[in-house]
């Protein structure tokens, strides 16, 4: 029996990440000793210190609806953080506070794109940025990259990706999957080109910015020519161990943070209260005071580049932030290995499930098919035995 549910859902591809995710789950309830890499969530416990304001403001009886854009102390406050952080002067009227980043940039997505348009994804990207131009019936292309060129693209490759009908593109660094962080030298290259361009919006993805090791973000936003094209996107869900509490925000022209408002205003209205009152005092924190969260992710992230490196046919590159590897497994294909025929990435991650009980995320997802992203927000305990059963399933 079929229903008539509308082409726009039935058009939507469920996501990798979190279908991966439900499967490990269901293994886990049967029974068998599943480890996911495959979330994209820090395993720490929220700051105290952003728990003592929530609590704060619970004892203060902040229960009621919330501004559809945040209330003004958490705007204020993130003005503070894009200038302390990254150099950008936003006014209080071109923030707007959302239901997790997701949101935010689902908003810009809605209020900028019509059907028909393009939006330039450089791969590898988010998964949700497709299946969010889908929603708004937006055709999207990816610029591929490779293992080779640290997943970056060239400016020859954005400028042969532009067509008379792109009108967005998204750029995301530090890069979820691959840890690649763009420097300001690159930043600048593919905004010359850009410049020529003057009709495409630019969204920049910065919710990893905190979570890096040596090689410090630059914000899109900051280049003097792209300021006013240019809608900056963050969150608190991976730096301050946030996941649950939903709180993303953008900073952008005014004009299209009133759009976002007003987006908003008929899909959830205002995010939720006590998660606001919260996020003042994480936004306006000193990054130093998470920076214990960063230490332990880079020895994670050196211990699992050390042990990968050990297993013939994983191809890595060395991430400079986020908390994932994504290596290029193209080796194993075409290969049968314990009775499995590998002949791509969605074969090989459902290989490592079924016989190494490791769960990991197809790079198709990503738009890298010759990769799987793992991620290391995980223990090193499990780490240490999920690459062993790994290096046993494929030997």
């Amino acid at each position: 029996m079929t229903h008539p549910l509308s082409d726009r859902i039935s058009s939507l591809p469920v996501s990798q990440t979190l279908a991966m995710a439900a499967k490990a789950r269901e293994l886990k309830e049967q029974g068998i000793d599943i480890i996911s890499l495959s979330l994209g969530e820090p395993d720490f416990n929220t700051p105290d210190f952003i728990k003592d304001a929530a609590i704060e403001a619970i004892n203060q009886d902040y229960n009621s609806y919330t501004p559809v854009d945040g209330y003004a102390e958490l705007k204020e406050a993130i003005c503070t953080k894009f200038k302390r952080d990254n150099d950008l002067v936003y006014q209080p009227n071109q923030i707007v506070v959302s239901t997790g980043a997701k949101q935010s940039i689902a908003n810009v997505a809605q209020v900028l794109l019509n059907p028909g348009d393009e939006v330039l994804l450089p791969a590898p990207y988010w998964v949700s940025y497709s299946a969010i131009s889908i929603l708004c019936e937006a055709k999207f292309i990816e610029i591929p990259s490779s293992i080779e060129d640290d997943f970056k693209i060239t400016p020859a490759q954005l400028e042969a990706a532009i067509t008379p009908k792109t009108k967005m593109v998204f750029f995301n660094s530090p890069n979820n999957p691959s840890g690649s962080i763009y420097s300001e030298q690159e930043y600048r290259a593919l905004a010359a080109v850009l410049e020529k361009h003057p009709k495409i919006y630019i969204l920049s993805d910065e919710i990893y910015e905190h979570i890096n090791y040596g090689a410090k973000p630059f914000s899109f936003a900051a280049i003097e020519n792209m300021f006013d094209r240019t809608i900056t996107v963050n969150g608190l869900a991976k730096a301050f161990a946030m996941t649950g509490w939903r709180i993303g925000y953008l900073g952008a022209p005014q004009w299209i943070a009133k759009a976002c408002t007003k987006m908003q205003g008929q899909v959830t209205s205002g995010t939720n209260c006590i998660a606001q009152r919260a996020a003042i005092s994480a936004v306006l924190a000193p990054v130093e005071k998470v920076q214990y969260m960063v230490d332990e992710f880079k020895t994670r992230r050196d211990l699992v580049l050390d042990r990968l490196r050990q297993i013939d046919g994983f191809k890595l590159n060395i991430p400079e932030g986020a908390f994932y590897v994504f290596p290029d497994i193209s080796a194993f294909f075409g290969k049968t290995v314990q009775g499995m025929k590998i002949e791509n990435a969605n074969d090989f991650s459902l290989f490592l499930l079924e016989k190494a009980n490791v769960a990991t995320v197809t790079g198709d997802a990503f738009g890298a098919p010759n990769c799987i992203r793992m991620s290391y927000a995980a223990s090193v305990a499990q780490l240490k035995e999920a690459i062993q059963r790994i290096k046993e399933a494929v030997s």
